[in-house]
């Protein structure tokens, strides 16, 4: 088997996603899809010598090929394209750790469609423990990676509105829960109810909200009124249901009533309401209806930050602290003029790492490039809503990337 030099450049730290290492000889160093883990094996496998085969140096040529002629169609100069070099053969970033979880698109999917089982039932006494479980396999998951919840969460709230409610449900208890590790002084004992109440805020409307999502006329009189009393309506279910916790009542009979002001001024359970009302205003925005498209994930963290005053908000802070300016699985245009899509959130809420898939003149990009936004070239310019992308995500192969 021929094997060619691989170029210093073209090695970086992170996963094997195009290519195997090989030493001279064409013995496997490193397979396909495992990690360069640190800057110092870098070092290491490059002062051994590293090797590719040439199925993979034709892969090369034909990447270098492709980004020429996206050089040549984006007008660069000569000189720029005459220094044209493919995209690394790994990844930019290492992921913060491995991921546990196999597939988390399909446990995702499983664990939406028991909890929407559970949610459209009327609450029966084993209610509670039957959540519990629930809530708790959500949370392994998001334990697991809370980046890959959101992207999945998020995608699947902008694209899916036949199951638009329960999707709604689980973002908004994820993005509390990671919002409620930024707010000091909340002890652990608030982390259950706050998850149940997130959960379960919108049980008195479940069937209704499906229906709404994929209605294309405003809300009959009939609707309005089942909308006003849902809260209500969700408390009394939940207490008959044998629900003990006052927080978690509270929380949901006041998730639209709590008005702005400072968090200390609050009862427990109000500031657990004021915190589900914030992330309920966000995960609505990055949503899709058939009434109106989802906005960008920068509208809509926004819209969480700032209150009903138009003022800073310490629970919309919160937000934007744990999911970011551009939370994974939201749009962004990049300086470049690519879309991209957010993998992970980073140290530096303007430079989330991401993945170009559309080029510059809106062609799809397979498979998808990971852009260092950090480098001024791919610095993210504005957060771009989902239907200016008009494009299903292959979540399995970006997991890849991540």
């Amino acid at each position: 088997m021929p094997v060619y030099p691989l170029p210093a450049d073209q090695l970086r730290v992170g996963r094997l996603t195009h290519c195997s290492l090989l030493d001279a000889r064409g013995a496997l160093l490193m397979a396909r899809g495992t990690l360069v883990e640190s800057a110092a094996q870098r070092q290491m496998l490059l002062d051994r010598g590293v090797y590719i085969d040439e199925e993979d140096t034709d892969a090369d040529t034909r990447a270098l090929a492709g980004k020429v002629d996206s050089m040549v169609r984006q007008n660069e100069s000569l000189g720029r394209i005459a220094d044209a070099k493919p995209d690394a053969l790994v990844t930019a970033e290492a992921p913060s750790h491995a991921r546990q979880v196999a597939d988390p698109v399909a446990a995702f999917g499983e664990l939406q469609l028991h909890l929407g089982q559970l949610l459209r039932q009327t609450p029966q006494a084993d209610f509670a423990s039957r959540l519990s479980k629930l809530q708790s396999k959500l949370f392994s998951l998001v334990d697991d990676d809370a980046d890959t919840a959101l992207l999945v969460l998020i995608d699947a709230t902008a694209s899916d509105t036949r199951h638009y409610s329960v999707t709604h449900a689980m973002l908004v208890a994820v993005v509390c829960d990671l919002a409620a590790n930024q707010l000091p002084g909340w002890p652990a004992e608030w982390r259950d109810p706050l998850r149940s109440a997130a959960l379960t805020m919108n049980i008195a409307m479940t069937a209704l909200q499906d229906t709404l999502a994929l209605q294309d006329t405003p809300p009959s009189p009939d609707q309005r009124a089942q909308i006003r009393s849902h809260a209500e309506r969700a408390a009394k279910s939940l207490t008959v249901a044998g629900v003990n916790s006052d927080l978690w009542i509270e929380a949901v009979l006041h998730h639209h009533d709590v008005a702005p002001g400072p968090l200390a001024d609050l009862s427990a359970g109000m500031k657990l309401a004021r915190l589900v009302q914030r992330v309920d205003i966000f995960a609505a925005l990055m949503g899709t209806r058939r009434s109106r498209g989802a906005h960008s994930g920068a509208a809509a963290t926004k819209a969480a930050y700032l209150n009903e005053r138009a003022q800073a908000d310490e629970a919309g802070m919160a937000i934007i602290k744990a999911a970011g300016i551009y939370p994974p699985g939201s749009y962004v245009r990049l300086a470049s003029g690519e879309a991209a899509v957010v993998l992970r959130r980073r140290t530096r809420a303007n430079e989330p790492l991401v993945a170009s898939v559309l080029t510059r003149s809106g062609a799809p990009k397979d498979p998808p490039s990971l852009r260092d936004t950090h480098d001024p070239r791919f610095a993210v310019s504005a957060g771009i809503a989902p239907h200016h992308v008009r494009l299903r995500l292959n979540l399995e192969r970006l997991l890849e990337l991540m």
